[in-house]
């Protein structure tokens, strides 16, 4: 049976999306969608990363100066990890392995339609050609989600197309970066991945999730091994000590 599926209040993705046009004031060029998607592939990542250690990758010295009061910094990371806590718990491997059919990520995505898109030629912010190439529902959180792989790319190692299950990886990851393709070259990709289908953008979103979930559970099984030990062997009393003084072990660090 499969665990309850943790999900962000509305108080919650409001405090983030404050968070997010705090520091585009102070230069970082993100957006309440790049900032999940940059949070699942963390959440998704082979090894446990810390939010202090991303933080820096995500907005480089935007987040110490936008809270560079020590409860204001406290407070905006508080905010940050409440929602990468969520999508580590939508993330859970257990879970995942109880429900393999269960789509258990949520990702916040603005929606685009037509209509949304003529809005923005018509505030004269980008041409037609540009909305309709830029503003695909799910691209900005596809950038955040490969932002966050090439700043922790030796947690993400490239997986060789001719074994099987690495293959598969592959196709996993290729689902999300799906979503930043052109409608014209995403036409092509689902031609040749869904062949015999016609798959709606939604349709195309949730295959992507599905396809995060599957990374989740292929580093199960792929996680970076522990390095090796070595213990050196402790000399004899009366060997010579290996600090190189000359003196037999128990004269000198065996002395005690």
């Amino acid at each position: 049976m499969s665990s309850v599926v943790p999900h962000s209040s509305e108080n919650d993705i409001e405090r983030l999306e404050a968070l997010c046009e705090r520091l585009a004031g102070f230069g970082a060029d993100v957006s309440l969608e790049w900032v999940d998607g940059f949070l699942t592939a963390l959440a998704a990542s082979r090894r446990a990363i810390a939010l202090d250690e991303a933080l820096p990758a995500m907005f480089d010295d935007a987040f110490a100066r936008a809270f560079a009061d020590p409860a204001d910094a406290a407070q905006a990371t508080a905010t940050a990890q409440a929602r990468f806590d969520v999508l580590k718990g939508q993330l859970d491997p257990e879970a995942l392995l109880d429900g393999p059919d269960t789509l258990r990520i949520a990702p916040l995505m603005l929606s685009y339609d037509d209509d949304a898109r003529r809005e923005v030629v018509e505030a004269g912010h980008m041409s037609a050609e540009e909305a309709e190439e830029l503003l695909q529902t799910g691209a900005l959180w596809a950038e955040g989600f490969r932002a966050a792989i090439e700043a922790f790319a030796a947690d993400w190692p490239e997986a060789s197309t001719d074994d099987e299950e690495d293959a598969w990886f592959d196709d996993c990851l290729m689902r999300v970066m799906a979503l930043m393709l052109s409608p014209a070259d995403l036409t092509t990709y689902a031609a040749e991945h869904y062949p015999g289908e016609t798959l709606s953008r939604d349709e195309l979103i949730d295959d992507a999730c599905f396809g995060v979930q599957d990374l989740r559970v292929y580093w199960l099984d792929h996680a970076p091994k522990p390095e090796t030990r070595r213990v050196e062997p402790t000399p004899g009393r009366n060997d010579l000590c290996p600090c190189g003084s000359g003196k037999k072990f128990k004269k000198c660090h065996g002395a005690g």
